[in-house]
């Protein structure tokens, strides 16, 4: 059992023995009475024994008031715990250039961008000790998910990237901005950020070169990685009877930036030309050094306050219902 403001219960004993010694010093006798010697042989019945019982019971409700008031809790799930692990941002590309099918999955085309997702939920699966946090960029980054170790968590808002989040282009070094203030206040010595993309920068205020060096004097590592295959690629476009057919497309890559990004910060740089080599990639990245850190997690609670105010009020009616009966006192 915890409380959300254990202050109040430094009202406990500061407040009810100062009370009950009010209530009892100093109290004027019902009746004058010149001497007691004659009442001597009258004994005590359990009415009078119990007297005092109403003005106890109040204190009691008085005590599980300020109780209440302190906000009693106790804890359901706890997942704050000491870990190694790495505290890392992923960014990915989602200009409409990762649409190219020249990716598969089980022998079936599927489009750059729906590849690298199912790559990413095997790599976030495997990582249950690592914080991250996902960006997702085009002309503009868009913070899927603050630095979480929440698998699960991650794993729903993955699924919700697609084309289309922000306006078209390739901001890299936006991208590489916004994964450095998500990681650059995080303490230890493993910061990482993983960026893939298919492109060139072309849009956004902040060069991916500068962008690395800010990085580097953060001490925090860019691995890079260029998805795609060489030369043309197949890019879903509809005819003028609305079918679904395929163009070949030549998409560059910076390979050059993207390496020298790399180079800066002490990462490296990978080539991903299908989806077994991605695959290879992030396994190669999976044995990046580790950190302690202490996760925050979540903490999920049960408040009390409401059954112990009913236990007061229940207390109370009892004490209103026996000071009006069986102690009714006169006067």
């Amino acid at each position: 059992m915890t409380f959300k403001s254990p202050v109040f219960l430094l009202l406990i004993p500061v407040l009810l023995p100062a009370l009950v010694y009010l209530y009892f010093s100093g109290k004027p006798p019902a009746f004058n009475f010149p001497s007691v010697a004659f009442l001597k042989g009258l004994g005590t019945t359990w009415r009078m024994r119990l007297r005092h019982l109403p003005f106890f019971l109040r204190v009691i409700v008085l005590a599980l008031f300020i109780i209440a008031l302190a906000g009693p809790e106790s804890v359901v799930e706890d997942a704050r715990s000491n870990a190694e692990g790495i505290n890392m941002a992923l960014l990915l590309d989602t200009s409409t250039s990762m649409a190219a099918e020249d990716f598969t999955i089980n022998g079936k085309r599927q489009n750059r961008l729906d590849v690298i997702k199912s790559v990413l939920k095997d790599f976030i699966a495997q990582r249950s000790n690592d914080r991250l946090a996902l960006i997702a960029f085009a002309a503009k980054p868009y913070t899927v998910s603050p630095l979480t170790s929440d698998q699960s968590w991650l794993l729903q808002n993955l699924e919700r990237v697609r084309f289309g989040l922000m306006e078209d282009g390739t901001a890299i070094g936006s991208a590489i901005t916004s994964g450095v203030a998500r990681l650059r206040k995080i303490e230890g010595k493993s910061k990482v950020i993983i960026l893939l993309t298919d492109g060139v920068n072309n849009a956004g205020k902040v060069g991916p070169l500068e962008a690395a060096d800010a990085a580097a004097a953060l001490g925090i590592k860019i691995y890079t990685i260029g998805a795609g295959s060489k030369d043309f690629a197949p890019y879903p476009v509809q005819d003028i009877f609305g079918r679904r057919v395929y163009q070949q497309v030549k998409i560059e890559i910076d390979e050059d930036m993207l390496r020298k990004v790399a180079q800066k910060t002490g990462g490296e740089y990978f080539r991903a030309t299908d989806t077994a080599s991605l695959q290879d990639i992030y396994r190669q990245i999976d044995k990046l050094e580790k950190v302690k850190f202490e996760d925050n997690g979540y903490r999920q609670v049960d408040e009390h306050f409401d059954l112990v105010l009913l236990v007061a009020l229940g207390i109370l009616l009892a004490e209103i219902i026996l000071a009006r009966t069986v102690f009714l006192r006169i006067p």
